[in-house]
């Protein structure tokens, strides 16, 4: 009967032990995962704000160039 009781015990803990290293090894691929995601959000949005720098630096330019030629054109409108 302790023979019995034993063994189920140790079979017990046996499957306890190799459900807890599962469960652990899926929390640390899922730790990595989030880890692997969050970089990359963070790399995308760095890209964004680049992007949106070279916007606005962009439409800096083409208003500053347009508004000379508006102005050059008012000249010119006004000679003739």
């Amino acid at each position: 009967m302790v023979e019995i009781l034993a063994a189920i015990t140790g079979a017990s803990i046996s499957v306890a032990a190799y459900a807890f290293t599962g469960i652990a090894r899926r929390n640390a691929q899922s730790h990595d995962s989030v880890l692997r995601l969050t970089m990359a959000v963070e790399s995308v949005a760095s890209k964004m704000e680049e992007l949106h720098l070279d916007f606005k630096s962009q439409s800096r330019e083409v208003f500053g160039r347009l508004n000379q030629m508006e102005q050059r054109l008012a000249k010119l409108e006004a000679k003739f």
